[in-house]
This record gives C-alpha cells, sequence and structure tokens, in this order.
C-alpha cells in the first residue's frame, strides 16, 4: 500500500476541498464506505477515508472519532454550513466529487494499492 496524503489524493483524482483544508497533510491508510453512521463508527479505521452522501455536523462527530483522514462527498453534495465549520475546527479535510460511491471508492482503491 502506498503511503499517502489526502492532498496527493485530491490532485490524483481531482477531488474538490470543501473545508478542512488544514488537514490536507493527513496519511491516508484506506478507504471507507458506508452512508450508515453507525456502521462507519463501528467499523471504520484510523486514517482512513470516509467516502458518503452524508452531509450533516455527524459525519464530523464520527470522523473526528474515528480519526478518520477525510471525508469524500460524493453526486456533488456539499456540507451543511455547521459540517464544513466543524471540519475547520478538527482539520479532517471534506472533499468534494461529482462521482459516485462506486466510481470513486475504485479510484482510491486503484491509486492507494499501486504496487
Amino acid at each position: 500500500m502506498n503511503k499517502m496524503t489526502v492532498e496527493e489524493i485530491k490532485t490524483s483524482l481531482q477531488l474538490e476541498t470543501l473545508s478542512g483544508e488544514k488537514g490536507l497533510d493527513r496519511i491516508v491508510t484506506g478507504g471507507y464506505v458506508c452512508d450508515l453512521l453507525s456502521d462507519v463508527m463501528g467499523n471504520s479505521k484510523e486514517g482512513q477515508i470516509w467516502i458518503t452522501l452524508q452531509t450533516h455536523k455527524n459525519v464530523m462527530a464520527i470522523a473526528s472519532l474515528r480519526d478518520l483522514a477525510a471525508v469524500i462527498l460524493i453526486n456533488g453534495f456539499k456540507p451543511d454550513a455547521d459540517t464544513a465549520n466543524q471540519s475547520e475546527i478538527e482539520s479532517i479535510p471534506i472533499l468534494g466529487t461529482n462521482a459516485s460511491a462506486f466510481e470513486i471508492a475504485g479510484k482510491l482503491y486503484e491509486l492507494i494499492n499501486k504496487k
């Protein structure tokens, strides 16, 4: 697995930084795709990028609790104002894409598992 920063992934996958720019230097260890918050809370791992369509403030509570590297919002979704604000406070980037979860998860997997 390649050690990559959120910034490197953002650039490679042409993602938009929606908030939390101070955290772009975080190291990414993998990815997690789910919209069920309790599942993410119970099964995600430190350093992963969480791919979701959820935009409310609880996203940042879970991202912080699990020490996730970043959140990618799919399908053109944007974070609620209080979510973006919490992202800035926590320095956990929220990135955006118009791609589907399936598409961006595949690209992320390919990128971080390159030999």
